[in-house]
């Protein structure tokens, strides 16, 4: 026989469920890192964005050998057909990397939340004759994706400047497919001698920390990068 549940039961699961859910809060203080906003999150504060006028150097030859991007690329499995979100894409250093391995059917999606750098990417699209990337103009609480519509959100080195994670997670988790995955690239703070001012670091443990309140279980961590983290998350169940 069926078992029948009471509805003080079902409205305790209920309160649970909304508790898994509900956000952390914000924080300031007046006494923080001047690389900061003073705005934090979990612990964490929250570092100042990088503008649009610095954009030459997320283009620096330096790069390369610095983050050795072709791992970051092999890291995340790519497949011909997979719509990608590049949030905070900057100028498409990344984007036009994944561009070749999605195919015709397969598309980037670009999301910034400057104009400006929007600007660039298509411009640098049309010079390269890509077709599929795309840019996305988005706001600090929402990346304005698909509702379920990506297999993979990439963030290179720019979680960590999201003025309201959790908002912002929040949508990116609705944007996702089922078995769709998260991947952030962060400097570790864990090493004193990543040349990287410290708001602009994260650990293994705290990237962890502020995904899983969102829903997002950790699948793997790929340690192949000089001074970075690669962090894979899924909303498989």
């Amino acid at each position: 026989m069926a078992r029948v549940r009471s509805a003080p039961f079902l409205a305790l699961a209920l309160l649970g469920a909304q508790a898994a859910t509900q956000a952390p809060g914000y924080e300031t203080r007046e006494k923080h890192d001047p690389n900061g906003i003073g705005k934090f999150y979990m612990g964490r504060e929250i570092a100042h964005v990088m503008g649009h006028p610095a954009a030459p150097w997320l283009e620096r030859t330096e790069r390369e050998k610095e983050e050795e991007p072709a791992k970051v690329i092999t890291a995340l499995e790519l497949k011909p057909g997979m719509v990608v979100a590049d949030v905070g894409v900057g100028t498409g250093y990344f984007a036009f990397r994944m561009a070749p391995h999605l195919g015709e059917k397969g598309r980037v999606l670009g999301v910034d939340i400057q104009q400006e750098m929007l600007d660039k990417l298509k411009k640098k699209a049309e010079s390269l004759k890509v077709a599929n990337v795309e840019g996305v103009l988005g706001t600090i609480t929402d990346p304005k994706l698909p509702e379920k519509g990506v297999d993979l959100v990439l963030m290179v080195d720019v979680y960590h400047e999201f003025d309201h994670p959790w908002e912002m997670m929040q949508a990116i988790v609705k944007s996702l497919k089922p078995g769709g995955r998260v991947v952030l690239v962060e400097y570790r703070k864990e090493d004193p001698t990543v040349p990287i001012k410290e708001v602009h670091k994260m650990s293994e443990e705290q990237v962890k920390k502020e995904m899983e309140v969102v829903g997002l279980k950790h699948a793997k961590t790929v340690g192949t990068l000089p001074r970075q983290h690669i962090c894979v998350f899924t909303n498989a169940p």
